[in-house]
């Protein structure tokens, strides 16, 4: 009994990662667009570019404060963590969620807040584009 269960167990196993890998093909390429389409509204939002934006963070210490997703070491717990920052409503809790303000908040928080934990970094405006454009599609 066992000898005819187990080739049959191993069709519908084979049968089942058939499947499961096809709709991981499926599944991955819409990540990929999405990802994709993320991006490219991000970009189109803030005028930045996020592939410069893992180097600034490194460079600023951003990664030392926050948690930041994509970013090998960035888990810092002082700062908010900074994963799904485009579904937030405020930056900060002080400022609405707009890419203005958001790159605004990046080169003077002390503007808004002055009694927040994070410091005028000396970032610019257009580094703080990109790394606005970094956070969005993340």
């Amino acid at each position: 009994m066992l000898d005819v269960l187990i080739p049959t167990f191993h069709r519908t196993a084979w049968a089942a990662a058939a499947v499961a890998a096809g709709l991981g093909a499926v599944i991955t390429t819409d990540v990929l667009r999405d990802n994709e389409t993320r991006t490219a509204a991000a970009v189109a939002l803030t005028g930045g570019d996020p592939a410069r934006a893992p180097a600034l963070f490194r460079r600023y210490g951003c990664s030392g404060c926050h948690t930041i997703p994509g970013i090998p070491g960035a888990d810092g717990k002082t700062g908010a963590p900074l994963e799904g920052l485009s579904k937030h409503v405020y930056i900060a809790g002080v400022l609405e969620n707009s890419s203005d303000n958001l790159v605004a908040w990046i080169v003077s928080p002390q503007d808004f807040s002055p009694r927040t934990a994070m410091p005028n970094t000396g970032i610019s405006e257009r580094e703080a584009k990109d790394l606005a454009a970094y956070l969005y599609s993340h």
